[in-house]
């Protein structure tokens, strides 16, 4: 008699073409519509399942696998992954696995897209035309800070980091970064970049951008005395994660004129968004797409199947996952990833 197939919860509507190659080994059910699953629902899911392909929108922690006697591997969809608890996970023997390396270039340029928006007052701006307020061109209105020229802050110069360091270079900025560890000096000079300690990066920073990953250690490690430390003149750009920055801080400096703009495409509580931000207007606010091209999304799809196959045992790679959450939350291989999806 053959052995049942393995079972495979996909936990959010994905691309159908990809999710199809499944098909050839598992059985698959593939949650239709978008949402936010609660930890009962995934709890429920993960009861019967083999795999499962997970998003960022799900916790997979001790409760919701506490019943999953059959689970052996769970893809996660995304670079960063403080959804997962790995320790529990791996208690449990479960791999699981995620999507570096296919979305660093395209979160690379939304980040510097996003601190090119905050720095010129791009989206401010379009309010302004769009509201009926453009009364002709105005010598000295809606004046934003240049570029080229400036000094860029990275905070986490992993992949994404060093993305928008050489992006940087190309613009004639002054790169300047700090991350749990100094890069080897030829990184350091591929990316045209200097490293200095947290507080000569906020102070001296131009324009400063988050790529770091987020763990408990850094939980709002910007906030209201960091923020007090860099120019009033200088912009914020957050791509890595919401908790990163406490956002009630964050809007007393913009609101007080103790920074000139922000862009934030993640935020602490989201899909909630603190109405603070909300209200302001010299901040750029995006629903966390900074890996959200086409042919991106497609390659992290195709990466988490490619991951899920391998885990439950099929494909050329049966066994051996091609990207494994090794390390500890907040961390990965090579300790460097920034916490981007």
């Amino acid at each position: 008699m053959a052995e049942p197939r393995p079972r495979v919860w996909v936990s959010q509507p994905l691309f159908d073409d990809i999710v199809a190659r499944l098909d050839a080994y598992c059985d698959v059910t593939q949650v239709p519509v978008i949402g936010n699953h609660t930890p009962a629902q995934v709890a429920a899911a993960l009861r019967e399942a083999d795999g499962a392909l997970v998003t960022l929108n799900e916790t997979v922690g001790a409760d919701e696998i506490a019943a999953a006697s059959r689970l052996r591997v769970i893809a996660n969809l995304g670079v960063g992954y403080n959804n997962l608890d790995v320790p529990a996970l791996q208690a449990r023997g479960i791999v699981a696995t995620n999507t570096p390396d296919v979305l660093t270039e395209t979160t690379a340029d939304f980040g510097f897209a996003m601190m090119m928006a905050a720095a010129r007052r791009i989206t401010e701006a379009e309010r302004h035309l769009r509201e009926g307020k453009w009364q002709g061109w105005d010598f000295k209105g809606l004046l934003g800070a240049d570029i080229h020229g400036s000094t860029l802050g990275i905070l986490g110069m992993g992949r994404i980091g060093q993305g928008i360091a050489r992006r940087g270079a190309g613009f004639g900025m002054r790169v300047r970064y700090h991350n749990r560890s100094r890069l080897p000096d030829a990184v350091e000079r591929e990316c045209n970049a200097q490293y200095v300690d947290l507080d000569a990066l906020l102070a001296g920073s131009d324009h400063l951008v988050l790529v770091l990953p987020y763990s408990p250690e850094n939980h709002h490690l910007i906030d209201a005395a960091a923020l007090a430390r860099m120019k009033p003149t200088a912009t914020l750009t957050n791509i890595a994660r919401g908790g990163i920055v406490d956002e009630d801080a964050l809007a007393d400096a913009l609101a007080g004129g103790r920074l000139a703009s922000a862009a934030l495409d993640v935020f602490e509580g989201e899909p909630a968004v603190n109405p603070r931000l909300l209200a302001l207007r010299n901040i750029v606010l995006t629903p966390h797409i900074a890996s959200g091209s086409l042919a991106t999304r497609r390659a992290m799809v195709t990466l988490a199947v490619d991951n899920l196959i391998a885990g439950l045992g099929f494909g050329p790679d049966a066994g051996n996952p091609p990207t494994p959450i090794a390390a500890a939350p907040g961390k990965d291989k090579d300790g460097k990833r920034p916490g981007t999806a």
